[in-house]
């Protein structure tokens, strides 16, 4: 996907990033507000339909007052990967600037900016069959060990995911048995990709740590305590009540659902999910700042600040004049 273009000559695209809780969904609406725009969700939890309090959802007056792309695309038993994302963007950025507006991408999904600004990886395709052998095995012996079996044959991989990641574990050893390399020496094969705009990298950091960890507890107990039917624990009770969902599901992964899974399974009380959910909110955020100052390029935006709308429409008009 080369271009001969200079990035001077580009259509320009706005990459807003941040950690969950720190107000990416209102700076985008407002950026809308001043500039002929169009959201596309960089999110991997909001592309899943029936999953909208535990996943922060823009309400119905938010997606209706801007253009929103990647909301509700799949339920919660499909899977969704950088690689479609990529190529959804790629797709929806081109007709946006044909309709004469800017592709606003938003969102916390670093994963899914990385393959964006870096290029896809050059892995194979999963294999249903073989993750779920993989799967039975790790019921069985657990998923540290697993994570032992993958440090013999893949250490740098290795290295760089948690004992108990039982995805990505799972997924590296999988791609051994299909390709017989190791995941680490496929990725240094991947192609850098360039783009075919301009991505102006915003990323919304917190100057106090604190205050976004307030935000997040605030947000969390919101989820919990609303009225029936508009809360998290009956939004999760719903998707159980369905039958065909389990824990070890994308979905269900995601923070807040396994929490609440858990909790409705009788594995801890009411106050011990809202510490975890709490805790885990965190950790997230914690993960998605690490992943934002591994980006050289971003533009950092406090989002604490009053005026970061400002800030951020004077960066984009001066990108949009070159």
């Amino acid at each position: 996907m080369k271009h001969s273009q200079s990035q001077q000559t580009k259509p320009l695209a706005v990459a807003l990033m941040g950690p969950t809780a720190s107000g990416k969904t209102a700076l985008a609406l407002e950026i809308a507000r001043w500039i002929p725009s169009e959201i596309i969700s960089v999110d991997s939890a909001l592309v899943y339909r029936g999953m909208d309090i535990g996943t922060a959802k823009p309400g119905a007056a938010e997606l209706s007052a801007v253009p929103h792309h990647l909301i509700d695309i799949i339920d919660p038993t499909e899977a969704y990967s950088a690689a479609q994302f990529c190529k959804d963007v790629l797709r929806l950025s081109a007709e946006i600037r044909a309709r004469g507006k800017l592709p606003l991408l938003v969102g916390g999904t670093m994963m899914y900016f990385k393959a964006l600004m870096d290029g896809l990886d050059v892995l194979p395709a999963a294999d249903p069959a073989l993750r779920a052998q993989l799967e039975l095995e790790a019921a069985r012996i657990g998923t540290p060990a697993m994570h032992a079996r993958l440090a013999q044959l893949d250490p740098t991989t290795a290295e760089r995911l948690k004992p108990n990641d039982a995805q990505r574990i799972q997924r590296a050893l999988e791609i051994i048995a299909l390709t017989g390399q190791p995941m680490s020496q496929l990725l240094a094969l991947r192609p850098k990709t360039e783009l075919p705009f301009t991505l102006l990298q915003l990323a919304l950091e917190p100057s106090d740590r604190s205050v976004l960890h307030q935000r997040i507890e605030t947000r969390f107990d919101a989820m919990l305590q609303g009225g029936p039917g508009h809360n998290l624990l009956d939004e999760v009770a719903t998707l159980r009540a369905r039958g065909d969902l389990h824990p070890g599901l994308p979905s269900i992964r995601c923070v807040g659902y396994r929490q609440v899974w858990e909790h409705l399974d009788g594995q801890y009380d009411l106050p011990t999910l809202r510490e975890k959910g709490i805790i885990a909110t965190r950790q997230l955020a914690k993960r998605q700042l690490t992943w934002l100052r591994a980006m050289p390029q971003r533009i950092s935006l406090d989002c604490l600040s009053a005026n970061a709308i400002d800030q951020a429409l004077l960066h984009i008009n001066q990108h949009q004049e070159i």
